[in-house]
């Protein structure tokens, strides 16, 4: 059974699963799917073509599923997909998808997407990704799974964040972050590897250390990017974790990778 409060609306296209909950004051239009337990609290407004998965936990004045802020949109029926368990706090903005971006926007399980973070049309986030306070991504960008991009940063349209990857705080990404990896900066660069995160993660030590010797390769000075990865992908071929940075730096991008300011870190 839901628990619909008296002063909210639901329009008559929305279908609403087991145990939802739906606060004062809240809106939900559209074609809209609310997932099991799922709960809305005031003053929440949901349009569109939205998906929402179960147990997630909407706060006040979030805006998820409106039109995208994209002068090239025409109207066309595009969708928003929150898998679940995702949290999405005070002010949080998220548009779906446009024709110039596969008609989609995906969000995927246990993303918390702190206060007035924005994810623009055509992102794609994956599971357990953390967007922190008044985060903004512009349109197409793509953030891999365990990545956590902090406070107050801003990321240029058809950026890609590798998986667990971690971004410092007030930092301007318009270049891609590979997987594992540490950037900062007023222009992003790359600090090193998120050493951190890999150790809080369990991943094996000695796997750590084959990716630290794979990164001094591939960001070192001699020979081109190119051939630095051909060798680091032969030379550590069935290494997990250096494998994982090799095919995201091949796979082809709008964007350039976000390199290091001067050379290889030493930490790193």
């Amino acid at each position: 059974m839901s628990l619909i409060h008296p002063t909210a609306i639901i329009g008559d296209e929305v279908t609403l699963g087991n145990n939802v909950s739906v606060g004062a004051y809240s809106v939900v239009e559209g074609k809209t799917t609310l997932g099991d337990d799922t709960v809305l609290h005031s003053h929440v407004a949901i349009a569109g073509e939205t998906e929402i998965g179960s147990g997630c936990e909407i706060f006040p004045f979030a805006s998820v599923g409106h039109q995208p802020q994209d002068k090239k949109y025409a109207g066309e029926r595009s969708r928003l997909v929150i898998g679940d368990r995702c949290t999405i706090r005070e002010n949080v903005t998220i548009n779906p998808g446009t024709s110039g971006g596969g008609m989609e926007t995906r969000i995927g399980n246990d993303v918390l997407l702190m206060a007035g973070a924005h994810v623009a049309h055509d992102c794609h986030l994956g599971d357990h990704v953390i967007l922190v306070n008044h985060v903004a991504l512009a349109g197409h960008v793509t953030v891999d799974e365990h990545a956590i991009v902090g406070g107050l940063s801003g990321v240029h349209q058809f950026v890609r964040i590798g998986a667990h990857s971690i971004v410092g705080a007030m930092s301007m990404v318009e270049n891609d972050v590979i997987p594992f990896g540490s950037v900062l900066g007023n222009r992003a660069y790359l600090g090193g590897l998120n050493l951190v995160g890999l150790k809080r993660r369990n991943f094996d030590r000695e796997e750590i250390h084959t990716l630290r010797a794979a990164y001094r390769m591939i960001f070192s000075n001699e020979g081109t990017l190119r051939e630095r990865v051909e060798d680091a992908a032969e030379i550590f071929e069935g290494h997990e974790l250096v494998d994982i940075v090799v095919s995201f730096v091949r796979k082809p991008s709008e964007r350039s990778l976000c390199m290091p300011k001067n050379g290889v870190d030493n930490h790193d």
